[in-house]
């Protein structure tokens, strides 16, 4: 399932439901049907996720390599979690500075 991030601010933003289960669950926010994050709620929420992808690069630094027997498609959340986090990091940041919300739904 896809989900769809939307903001006056920035280009849609589409993800799968497993990353933006995990992201919004960082900044303290669950995956209904329908949400938002508010323009107020902002500078925490990139707070908490720049967070979070510092703690992931302490954690997994580098570590890129595929091991034999898995497959390249495969997605471990601590290794990539800053690739994955920076396109949404980039909507929070433009919508924190129009002053607007982000928005999301299915």
């Amino acid at each position: 399932m896809l989900i769809t991030f939307k903001s006056h601010a920035a280009q849609d933003l589409i993800m799968m439901k497993d990353l933006a289960v995990t992201l919004l669950g960082i900044i303290g926010k669950h995956l209904g049907e329908r949400g938002v994050i508010t323009s107020e709620e902002m500078p925490a929420a990139i707070r908490k996720l720049e967070a979070a992808v510092l703690d992931a690069k302490r954690t997994h630094p580098a570590d890129t390599t595929v091991h034999p027997g898995e497959q390249d498609d495969k997605e471990e959340e601590p290794l990539h979690l800053g690739q994955r986090a920076y396109p949404f990091l980039d909507m929070l940041r433009l919508s924190q500075k129009e002053g607007t919300d982000v928005l999301w739904g299915v």
